[in-house]
C-alpha cells in the first residue's frame, strides 16, 4: 500500500513511508513516528493500517536507513539522534502532508512510539499546522505547571502500568499539569500492560486487548480533532 519518498527536513531530504488511501477524495493526515528500533516494518503496518483507517499517514525516516534488531543498537541509535533535527524532521513531515492537496483539513495528527512518543509529546507544544497528537509510552516526555501554558494541541497519552521505564507517578503528574492548565487531553494507563504493548511484532510484550482499545481510543482521537470546522 506505501511507498519510500522524501521530503525536505533538518539537513536536506529526508526518506519516510507514505500510505494513502485509495482514490483521490480529501484525507486527513497523520505523521508516525518510529521506536528506538527505527522505520522498519511495524512502523510501516501501522502507517498502513492508518491508510486503512481513512488517513493520509507518511512515517518519517530519522534514522536516516538505519534499523535495529537488538536493544544495544536502538539505544545506540536513540542516543546519537538529536532530538531538535527529529523535530525539524517531523516539522517536515508535517508540511509536506499539509502540501498536499489531497489533504484536508490542513491539521495533522502526530503519533510516536517509544522514542516516537516522547517526540510527538514535544510536537505538542513545539510543533505548527497540528490539530491532535497521541503519545504512545513515551518516556521523555513529561509537562509540568511551567510547560504546560506552552501546550497548544490536544494529547491523547497511552501508557502501561507495567511500563518499568516510565513510573505511574510521572505520567499523572504531566496529567495534572494539564488538567490545572485546561488543556485538552485523555490519559489511559493499562493494567499490567508493559512498555512497547502495542507492538504486535514483539509477542513478548504485546497485549492484544490493550492495543486494540488503544487504536480505537486513538482514532476517535484524531477522528474528533481532525476534521474540517473543529478549532479545538
Amino acid at each position: 500500500m506505501g511507498q519510500m519518498i522524501e521530503f525536505t527536513g533538518d539537513q536536506g531530504r529526508v526518506p519516510g513511508y507514505l500510505a494513502q488511501p485509495e482514490g483521490d477524495a480529501p484525507y486527513p493526515g497523520v505523521v508516525v513516528i518510529q521506536e528506538w528500533w527505527g522505520l522498519n516494518d511495524h512502523i510501516k503496518d501501522v502507517t498502513d493500517r492508518f491508510a486503512q483507517a481513512g488517513y493520509l499517514a507518511l512515517a518519517p525516516d530519522l534514522y536516516r536507513g538505519q534499523i535495529a534488531h537488538e536493544p544495544d543498537d536502538a539505544r545506540r541509535l536513540a542516543m546519537e539522534l538529536e532530538r531538535d533535527q527529529a523535530l525539524i524532521d517531523i516539522q517536515g513531515a508535517v508540511d509536506y502532508l499539509n502540501g498536499l492537496a489531497n489533504v484536508q483539513p490542513k491539521k495533522i495528527g502526530v503519533i510516536g512510539f517509544c522514542l516516537g512518543g516522547g517526540l510527538a509529546g514535544m510536537m505538542s507544544y513545539k510543533g505548527r499546522g497540528l490539530g491532535a497528537v497521541a503519545v504512545f509510552y513515551g518516556g521523555r516526555f513529561a509537562v509540568d505547571d511551567a510547560l504546560a501554558p506552552q501546550v497548544h494541541t490536544p494529547i491523547l497519552g497511552i501508557y502501561g502500568e507495567a511500563d518499568q521505564g516510565i513510573p505511574v507517578e510521572m505520567v499523572k503528574a504531566t496529567q495534572t499539569a494539564l488538567e490545572r492548565h485546561a488543556k485538552p487531553h485523555e490519559f489511559v494507563i493499562y493494567p499490567n500492560a508493559p512498555h512497547a504493548f502495542f507492538n504486535d511484532s514483539r509477542t513478548h510484550t504485546y497485549v492484544a486487548d490493550a492495543a486494540a482499545d488503544a487504536w480505537e481510543r486513538t482514532l476517535r482521537w484524531f477522528g474528533r480533532y481532525l476534521t474540517q470546522g473543529n478549532d479545538a
